[in-house]
């Protein structure tokens, strides 16, 4: 069993076929049983995502949009494992923005797989692995010490 954090770029792609969602499905199916770890905004990320594959001309249709998230979110209840964006959380974020070419969101799922890892290695035990499909994103995860994949480098 491993320990995954992922970010919204490479979630999206267990809910909709893309590049790399092959490698994503496999490694958050329940049977896997790997540990998949999100920041709580990732809610809110995935939906806009979803939102937006609705909207876009040629869109998924409302019903596979609704479908989808309603898939999504009860995976967030019964096998995710949510982690909160609190104030050492922003504050790490703050600060990887100033050394590191990310967007607000970015830093913050930076810096919540962060938080997780330095808890999860203060119990000994491994830090996940982190998972997005955002070159930059990837880039300073690596320049933070973690250990990082792309769905893509799967595809």
């Amino acid at each position: 069993m491993t320990e995954y954090y992922l970010d919204t770029s490479a979630l999206v792609k267990r809910y909709a076929d893309e590049a790399g969602s092959v490698w994503i499905r496999q490694i958050t199916e329940r049977e896997a049983q790997h540990t998949i770890m999100l920041a709580e905004v990732t809610l809110a990320e995935v939906a806009a995502a979803l939102a937006a594959k609705h909207r876009a001309p040629g869109g998924i249709t409302q019903q596979q949009r609704d479908r989808v998230l309603s898939r999504f979110l009860q995976d967030c209840d019964e096998h995710f494992l949510l982690l909160p964006v609190d104030r050492p959380v922003i504050e790490r974020a703050v600060t990887l923005t100033q050394n590191h070419r990310l967007r607000g969101y970015d830093a913050v799922q930076l810096a919540t797989a962060l938080v997780s890892s330095d808890i999860l290695q203060e119990q000994n035990l491994s830090a996940p692995i982190f998972v997005a499909s955002d070159t930059d994103l990837l880039r300073a995860a690596m320049a933070e010490s973690l250990s990082a994949e792309n769905p893509l480098v799967h595809a």
